[in-house]
């Protein structure tokens, strides 16, 4: 019996160590939001004040005796500009308008880098079993005409998109330079899975329902080749110091993605070409006696879709082959400067041999 009373007063014990950690804790915590507010408040300061600068420059005369000093002082507020942006990293942030209204006020910052970095894993991790999930289901549908099914399957793809929508913007709120037409295509894609999910199970459904799921099959598998492909990509990158630590795996094709073997850049064209074929099919089917609203609308959802990918990526080819060009240029530079050391100081050598014979 003494030994249960014994237990109770160590426990005690304990709990008043609990406490003062907890008051020291609550204590740090109202110390951290300050500092906080304080940085914040200094970077809105430092930002007005470069803003007045960065003004006052453009009135100040030409001259040659201003180039130097003038040329320095931006390069500068380039530096402090990259300066206060890492500083930003590490402090809260005020959520975006999307995750203002999903969320509300609640605060989504991830201060710790491991805490970012492991948010950005559960992204790529969802997407891909996610894409899994989706390819067993658009399989099923397929061989089995199962109303209950179809919508549950729809309905999915609602949700994988409404929840990619929220992620990035969360992903995007901590640092990940994820460009702004893929987020937006995920946001379109929302939007036409929910006419697919309302679209009634009439003639022209059935028309159309085989071809939108071998669509899902194929995308599925190129979301997969696309996961594999960019990961490691990615990760070589990033361990080489090229890539952002919160750079994400996209639906598109970016430059980096030229580093290795790319061989995605036909199979994503493929998919967008789908995309044309479904808008043209549904252009048609709009003309069928049956048809509802939710066919033209379709129609141009996946014409824009097609476009939007089509562009951007092509966009990314001539980008890349400047970034090729101005590397050559660099390394021709580097090559002709190095052989020119290379020659003065032979010829300095070969003077001063000269010069002591």
């Amino acid at each position: 019996m003494s030994e249960v009373f014994d237990e109770w007063d160590e426990l005690n014990a304990d709990f008043k160590e609990l406490e003062v950690a907890n008051r020291a804790y609550l204590q740090y915590l109202s110390e951290l939001s300050g500092y906080q507010k304080k940085c914040i408040d200094h970077i809105k300061h430092q930002r007005y004040r470069i803003g007045v600068i960065t003004k006052a420059l453009k009135d100040i005369a030409k001259g040659k005796e201003n180039e130097g000093r003038v040329k320095e002082l931006r390069t500068n507020i380039m530096k402090r500009k990259a300066q206060l942006y890492a500083i930003e990293q590490t402090l809260p942030k005020e959520n975006g308008t999307y995750l203002k209204i999903i969320l509300g006020n609640v605060n989504v910052s991830i201060l710790n880098k491991e805490d970012k970095f492991k948010y950005k894993d559960e992204y790529e991790k969802f997407k891909l079993i996610l894409s899994m999930i989706g390819f067993a289901m658009a399989i099923l549908n397929y061989f089995v005409r199962f109303r209950a099914l179809e919508l549950s399957y729809i309905f999915l793809l609602v949700w994988y998109y409404c929840t990619l929508t929220i992620r990035e913007s969360i992903l995007k709120l901590n640092g990940s330079r994820i460009k702004g037409w893929w987020r937006f295509h995920h946001f379109a894609s929302t939007v036409a899975a929910g006419v697919l999910l309302i679209w009634p199970d009439n003639e022209t459904w059935l028309m159309f329902r085989n071809q939108f799921v071998l669509f899902n099959i194929y995308i599925s598998l190129v979301q997969y080749l696309q996961f594999r492909y960019q990961r490691g990509v990615l990760y070589r990158l990033k361990a080489l110091g090229e890539r952002h630590n919160m750079d994400i795996t996209i639906e598109g094709f970016h430059s980096w993605m030229w580093r290795g073997l790319s061989f995605l850049y036909p199979f994503l064209f493929g998919g967008y070409v789908f995309q044309l074929y479904n808008a043209y099919s549904l252009y048609n089917l709009s003309m069928h006696p049956t048809a509802t609203w939710h066919v033209p609308v379709l129609c141009f959802m996946f014409f824009f879709l097609f476009l939007g990918n089509t562009a951007t990526t092509i966009m990314v080819i001539p980008s890349k082959f400047q970034e090729e060009v101005k590397l050559q240029y660099r390394i021709m530079s580097q090559r002709l400067s190095s052989q020119l050391l290379n020659r003065e100081s032979e010829d300095s050598i070969d003077f001063e041999s000269r010069k002591d014979n």
